[in-house]
């Protein structure tokens, strides 16, 4: 008897916990509460990134100046047309990460090599759907040593081709973080390329009759880089920067990896501005329009200015986008 009445009761007390619940789940939630007003220091930061703008960057404004963004690249971020983009340019992969094709006298060069993953169903196809022989991929440039840049690289070097990065993050492919929950080992990433040639600032890689300058921009990796180097349109030559190690959600990053990665991003500019950089690439393309300018590029006629090609004035003046708005995220800790 005892034991019949002790049940009944833990059923009535479960029974009233569950009928609690649920009339708690019908109340009506509290609004979240709203974000606060931004300081005059953070809208001043804005302001001179809206400035910087102009006309041209205001999908840069819009994306790294927001409140808390949180917008990665995806694995299934929409696909890309595989396109000829310059005369010695092809940009392959999604619209969140691209693999640009660079060829040169000597076999083509690849800037980053997708996610592991992909390498049969968007990268070789890509390469394969604008004319180009996966075999003759001579060298890899890795923006910084992430699975989503390095992924397909063990794939070519196991056919001979080169891979570059900066020693930093060869450290970094070598003995990635763990990132398991409660120190649990991290799941196993792609299977990374051997260390191989050693990128650094100042020593050019020449591949044939192209030379690609790297340019060290720690933050989003300890050694992350840009590169700097040559495309053709007909018969121009135009000089290109790919700032490789964008950090798309500041969130993550402490404030002094975000004060760094304002000196590499100015660092940049200055290495641009030598070397008259006018033709803006992303390998993260989120935030530089890269969408509209293949659609213009689709159309575009004899004569007319090619979309990709911004100029020198425009460049430099997305690199004060990225580092304004990147000053007004690290002011928006201080509330």
């Amino acid at each position: 008897m005892t034991s019949i009445c002790s049940k009944s009761a833990a059923f009535l007390t479960l029974a009233f916990a569950l009928i609690a619940s649920a009339v708690q789940a019908q109340a009506p939630q509290a609004p979240a509460a709203p974000p606060k007003p931004d300081t005059p220091a953070v809208t001043q930061h804005i302001d001179l990134a809206r400035k910087a703008a102009a006309t041209e960057w205001t999908q840069a404004v819009d994306f790294i100046c927001k409140v808390n963004p949180d917008r990665a690249n995806r694995v299934d971020d929409p696909l890309i047309a595989p396109t000829k983009i310059f005369d010695n340019v092809y940009a392959i992969g999604r619209t969140g990460t691209v693999v640009y094709a660079i060829t040169t006298s000597a076999g083509i060069v690849l800037i980053d090599a997708g996610y592991a993953d992909q390498l049969e169903t968007v990268l070789l196809p890509g390469l394969k759907a604008v004319g180009l022989d996966p075999n003759n991929v001579r060298y890899i440039l890795l923006g910084h040593g992430h699975g989503d840049h390095f992924g397909g690289a063990a794939f070519f070097q196991d056919k001979g081709a080169r891979v570059a990065l900066a020693a930093a993050d060869w450290d970094l492919v070598e003995a990635p973080p763990a990132a398991g929950r409660g120190g649990a080992p991290a799941p196993a990433g792609p299977r990374p390329p051997k260390r191989d040639v050693v990128a650094v600032e100042g020593q050019g890689i020449v591949v044939g009759d192209v030379t690609f300058t790297p340019v060290a921009i720690p933050g989003h990796t300890p050694g992350a880089l840009g590169y700097i180097f040559p495309v053709k349109d007909g018969g121009r030559t135009h000089m290109a920067g790919l700032f490789g190690g964008s950090i798309l959600i500041p969130g993550r990053i402490p404030d002094e990896g975000l004060l760094q990665y304002i000196r590499s991003v100015e660092h940049f500019g200055e290495m641009a501005r030598k070397m008259n950089v006018e033709v803006e690439l992303q390998n993260h393309p989120l935030y530089d329009g890269l969408e509209g300018k293949l659609e213009r590029l689709k159309t575009r006629q004899a004569g007319q200015a090619h979309p990709f090609v911004v100029g020198q004035a425009s460049y430099q003046r997305f690199l004060t986008v990225m580092t304004e708005c990147t000053r007004a995220q690290i002011e928006r800790r201080k509330l």
